[in-house]
């Protein structure tokens, strides 16, 4: 019995318009440099610190907000924001860092096929060593295209100072190494007391690793959320008046019970012809044997939205560029590291190849990538720095 229904595809993200790759183009535009555009309308300032909370989707926060107090008060008015397409770290940070749309910058998924290579690659902390991240996103950033006009810096774990994904993505300025939480927010502080101006990109993980293990319905996930929160009340009072401190995110989250964890290798009709598989649980990239022979495209979709029709959305690379998904643009050597088919989730499920993925990747509770509000909505949050405090206090909150 089929359990297939019409498919109604979702709105595109806001690309140009309300997106993560409008945040530092509108935060350039608002420190006065020339040639930026504020989409965000965001106030003029001498100094900007972005925040990037991962997996902070605003729905997550809405729904936990009784542990984030501080958060909770300035989130009031708080626009929403898009993620990138898929809604994942590679591809939302790709977009935040150089402004561009997935179909301009190249960074499609999770991993996805390098078509040169016939071969699939990570696009997060497992990059293929035949891959030059600097050919594979060769636009440059907003930080390299500002950074002789002003300082900008990023603030972050060591062990990304020098990684394939921030040589592709979010190179330029200087790089701050800090672990903790307290290092990371005295080292944003203090760097920005030193410069009248400046741009500055602090990320955080935490969150994002306990809602992956746990889910943003457990207690770790809460806990995460508080820490995330006293390090937003402390930063905001270290940091010199005057600074916009804005916090964003790169997706959201959802929860995917055990019972709803499909392993798709199993079902041979879902992946007959299929060449290579890649992309994210909830977002699945399957790419066609070059030879399958008329109708194998057809009737792979058709087996998916059989199996699954009424649980995700099932559509072809060219529905996806249609739809605006990658952007108004694909650039043609982006097109055919998109799938030829692509599974989009729809309910609280995720799929898994688990001839390509270790078994502990069906431990993962919360999961992300496809387009579902909860996923692909982000806040806004603009922080409020206390005025009363002046340079010399701000060095102290730091130092002291």
């Amino acid at each position: 019995m089929s359990h297939t229904r019409e498919q109604v595809l979702p709105a595109a993200p806001g690309y140009g318009r309300n997106s993560i790759a409008e945040v530092f183009v509108s935060s350039a535009s608002a420190l006065g440099l020339p040639g930026y555009t504020n989409h965000l309308q965001l106030p003029s300032a001498d100094r900007i610190c972005v925040v990037l909370v991962d997996g902070l989707g605003k729905a997550q926060l809405k729904d936990r907000g009784g542990h984030a107090p501080f958060l909770r008060r300035s989130m009031d008015g708080a626009p929403t924001l898009s993620s990138a397409f898929p809604s994942t770290t590679a591809t939302s940070l790709a977009s935040l860092g150089t402004g561009l749309t997935p179909g301009e910058h190249g960074m499609v998924g999770f991993d996805v096929l390098d078509p040169d290579q016939d071969k699939v690659v990570n696009m997060l902390g497992g990059w293929d060593a035949n891959v030059d991240p600097a050919r594979w996103q060769p636009h440059p950033t907003i930080f390299e295209r500002i950074e002789a006009e002003v300082p900008v810096a990023t603030v972050s774990l060591p062990k990304f100072e020098s990684s394939a994904m921030t040589r592709a993505a979010l190179r330029g300025g200087s790089f701050i190494p800090a672990t903790s939480s307290h290092a990371k927010t005295a080292a944003a502080a203090g760097a920005m007391a030193d410069n009248s101006r400046m741009l500055m990109y602090l990320y955080f993980n935490e969150l994002d690793r306990a809602g992956h293990r746990y889910g943003f319905q457990s207690s770790e996930w809460e806990h995460e959320l508080e820490e995330l929160d006293g390090a937003m009340r402390r930063l905001s009072s270290q940091l010199p008046p005057g600074t916009q401190l804005l916090l964003t995110a790169d997706h959201g989250m959802v929860d995917v019970p055990e019972s709803r964890r499909y392993d798709y290798a199993a079902n041979p009709h879902l992946i007959d012809g299929v060449r290579h598989t890649a992309g994210e649980p909830r977002m699945v990239h399957l790419y066609l044997e070059p030879d399958g022979g008329e109708g194998q495209r057809e009737r792979l979709l058709a087996a998916w939205r059989e199996a699954h029709g009424h649980e995700a959305w099932v559509m072809t690379r060219e529905e996806a560029i249609r739809s605006g998904y990658f952007g108004a643009a694909v650039d043609p050597k982006v097109a055919g590291r998109i799938g030829d088919v692509l599974i989009a989730a729809r309910e609280p499920v995720a799929f898994y190849d688990t001839r390509r993925v270790r078994p502990t990747a069906l431990e993962v509770v919360g999961q992300h990538g496809s387009l579902t509000r909860a996923e692909r909505e982000i806040p806004l949050v603009n922080i409020e720095v206390p005025a009363n405090k002046g340079r010399s206090g701000a060095r102290k909150a730091v130092r002291g």
